[in-house]
């Protein structure tokens, strides 16, 4: 004895073919109307006090105008012994030429300082490469760093 298959009537297959079909437009349509939707343009329109446009530019002006800004720095050095600061500094530039370095002189100590960032995160990004090299790194807030001196990352 063979077994056969049962057949399913035509009628309940294409009743699901056409249930598929019109979900199927269904879907594209409101695909359709939802991108058409969203491409429409809209304007905002904003009444701003003449006052306050005032402040903004007078704001805008006195950055613009301002040589220095708040950054931080990589301090790799703090000895009161020139000769080891100049040492020091040195061998940085001959490894880093690209990265800017600089002391100052803070009685009694002589500070050697690396880099100029604008967020304290790229400044830590620095320091961990330096770690390598150097010991009792750090990072310092200067409120001077001159604008043309900024690297953007590294």
């Amino acid at each position: 004895m063979v077994a056969y298959a049962k057949k399913r009537p035509i009628s309940l297959s294409l009743r699901k073919r056409t249930k598929t079909l019109r979900m199927r437009k269904l879907i594209y349509i409101a695909c359709l109307m939802m991108i058409t939707a969203a491409s429409q343009a809209q304007s905002v329109q904003v009444k701003e006090d003449p006052i306050i446009t005032e402040m903004v530019s007078q704001y805008t002006a006195d950055n613009k105008a301002r040589a220095t800004v708040p950054g931080w720095r990589v301090q790799i050095l703090a000895t009161t012994d020139r000769m080891r600061l100049d040492n020091v500094q040195q061998s940085f530039k001959y490894h880093y030429p690209n990265i800017p370095v600089d002391w100052q002189h803070e009685r009694p100590y002589y500070k050697l300082q690396a880099g100029a960032f604008r967020n304290k995160i790229d400044a830590l990004r620095l320091k961990y490469i330096l770690a390598r090299e150097y010991e009792g790194l750090y990072l310092v807030r200067d409120e001077s760093v001159g604008k043309n001196e900024l690297l953007s990352a590294f």
